[in-house]
């Protein structure tokens, strides 16, 4: 956030790391949150476009807990939306929670993004999040933070598909 806020030249910074990596834009997707955005509208859309425009894929983390303006979401290039773990946590037992993030799915959907759901611990609140058409997860409950060969391994044994969420 420091830096995206702060660097005139974060753009060519992403840029120049993506070269020294050999990634494509494609395959780097940059999270910020909703009051990392909000700090300065006006600079944050200059920025988003031009990261847009390279190709990478932009996302709003901890969706729900910050500003959630509407009109900013309509404005901002972003493609995912990541329902915070607050949400998914209690979804189970909070009907609220559980309207709320079938909310946010849809509002999502309506808009052509896709929507990550943060915070899986268990077996219930996957099946449940599939359910409400959450597109993909990230939580413990999906796999333990491990290292990258490890990781690598688990991609190569694993179908593509059984990453996300949604049939």
């Amino acid at each position: 956030p420091l830096q995206f806020a702060r660097r005139s030249d974060f753009v060519d910074h992403v840029r120049q790391a993506l070269v020294t990596a050999g990634l494509a834009p494609a395959r780097l997707q940059l999270e910020l949150t909703e009051g990392t955005l909000m700090a300065n509208s006006d600079q944050s859309l200059t920025v988003l476009s031009e990261l847009r425009a390279l190709g990478v894929t932009l996302a709003i983390d901890d969706f729900g807990t910050g500003y959630s303006s509407l009109a900013y979401l309509r404005s901002f290039p972003v493609s995912v939306l990541k329902v915070d773990r607050s949400f998914v946590r209690d979804m189970l037992t909070e009907p609220r929670n559980a309207n709320l993030v079938r909310a946010v799915v849809q509002m999502a959907h309506s808009m052509g993004l896709s929507v990550t759901a943060e915070g899986i611990e268990t077996e219930a609140q996957y099946e449940a999040l599939r359910a409400l058409g959450a597109d993909t997860g990230q939580g413990y409950g999906l796999g333990r933070p491990m290292p990258a060969q490890a990781l690598f391994d688990r991609c190569e044994r694993v179908p593509a598909d059984q990453f996300a969420l949604a049939d």
